[in-house]
C-alpha cells in the first residue's frame, strides 16, 4: 500500500481570500464568529475556536470547471493561519466526527465511481491508501458524511525507486 499525505487548501487559495479576493462564486466571503468546534478551517485543518472570526465561502477544490467539480461551503480563519504540515497524520479537525465520505478521483479530476464510502474516521488512512494503490485513482477527497462539504485532500506519497542492485557491487 502506498504512503499517504493529507493536504490542506493551498496557501495561494487562502491568501487570495485573506487579501480581499472573491470565492468560487465571485462573491466576497461572509464573516462570522465561531461558536465552537463545528467550524473546521480548511487551511490549518484545526477547528476554529469559539469567539474567533472566520470566513464562510464557496470553494471549488478542482483546477477548472467541469461537471464533477463540486463547489460548496467551507470555513477559513479570517486571520491568516499556518497551513497544515503534518501530512502523514490524521488532521485534528477530522477528530470532530465519527465518519466521513472518502472518495477517489482520476487524473481527469472526475469521481471514480464506486470509490465513495462513508468511512469511520480511524479507518480513513487505510481506505485512502487502498484507493491510492489503484492505477485509476490520482487523489482522494475527505468530505463531510452529513453535508458532503469538502474537508481535505489525500495524495499518494511517491517513494524513490530502489537503485539498480548492480550499483551496490
Amino acid at each position: 500500500m502506498p504512503s499517504i499525505a493529507f493536504a490542506a487548501m493551498p496557501t495561494f487559495d487562502a491568501e487570495v481570500l485573506w487579501s480581499g479576493g472573491a470565492d468560487a462564486y465571485g462573491r466576497q466571503p461572509e464573516t462570522m464568529i465561531s461558536d465552537g468546534p463545528g467550524h473546521p478551517c480548511r487551511h490549518c485543518l484545526h477547528n476554529i475556536k469559539a469567539g474567533e472570526e472566520l470566513f464562510v465561502l464557496a470553494y471549488r477544490p478542482f483546477p477548472e470547471l467541469q461537471p464533477y467539480a463540486e463547489t460548496g461551503p467551507i470555513f477559513l480563519h479570517k486571520m491568516p493561519c499556518k497551513r497544515y504540515e503534518a501530512e502523514e497524520v490524521l488532521p485534528p479537525m477530522l477528530a470532530s466526527s465519527r465518519d466521513f465520505i472518502v472518495r477517489g478521483y482520476g487524473n481527469n479530476d472526475r469521481i471514480v465511481y464506486g470509490t465513495g464510502a462513508v468511512t469511520p474516521t480511524g479507518d480513513i488512512p487505510a481506505y485512502a491508501a487502498a484507493l491510492l494503490g489503484r492505477p485509476d485513482i490520482a487523489y482522494v477527497h475527505v468530505r463531510s458524511a452529513r453535508n458532503n462539504c469538502y474537508q481535505c485532500r489525500i495524495d499518494k506519497v511517491e517513494t524513490p525507486a530502489l537503485a539498480d542492485a548492480g550499483a551496490f557491487i
